[in-house]
């Protein structure tokens, strides 16, 4: 044993216990820091702007703070989602930036960044020569479309397909497509 171990009274197992127990403590500590930074820097940071509302059938996935987009450019946020206690819709309120005046009878639908991404609300411009007031509502909207409900539908309709005949199969010998059976 080296007298330095003897003098702080720490055998050789103990030495290398403390070591590997404060190297991992270091690398608890940095990716505390790192999981902080990334919750407080998610890339959505609210758009000020004037406030407008829309109301959707399903808003699945949408979340609060996503972006609100006018030709793939975020221009605003979502700032709050309800329930309408009349129609059982989805009332969601956005903010728009203040340069971008959307005519009357521009049109919203809750689209996907991807097979993995997040929603957001996609606005498409009118054509109208009336803009949207501070606090309007945009009437005309498509809601969140469920990829699960796609998935199964499309599987539904292939093994309906798979147990069907095919029409050639179907009549007899030397019957000619679409032929009445002789």
């Amino acid at each position: 044993m080296d007298p330095w171990q003897l003098k702080a009274g720490l055998t050789p197992v103990a030495q290398r216990n403390l070591v590997e127990t404060v190297a991992g403590a270091i690398v608890l500590v940095v990716a505390i820091g790192f999981l902080g930074y990334a919750v407080a820097n998610t890339g959505r940071t609210p758009v000020s702007g004037y406030s407008l509302h829309a109301r959707f059938d399903h808003i699945d996935g949408l979340a609060i703070g996503a972006d609100v987009r006018v030709a793939g450019v975020k221009v605003g946020s979502v700032m709050t989602a309800r329930v309408d206690p009349q129609s059982y819709q989805a009332d969601v309120a956005f903010t728009v930036q203040n340069a971008v005046k959307l005519p009357r009878d521009s049109s919203a639908e809750i689209t996907s960044d991807g097979l993995l991404g997040g929603k957001y609300i996609s606005l498409v411009p009118g054509g109208d020569e009336q803009t949207l007031p501070a606090g309007g509502m945009v009437t005309i909207t498509q809601g969140s479309i469920s990829l699960e409900q796609l998935l199964g539908k499309f599987i539904f309709s292939v093994t309906n397909l798979s147990g069907q005949k095919p029409a050639a199969q179907a009549q007899g010998p030397g019957q000619e497509p679409g032929a009445a059976p002789k």
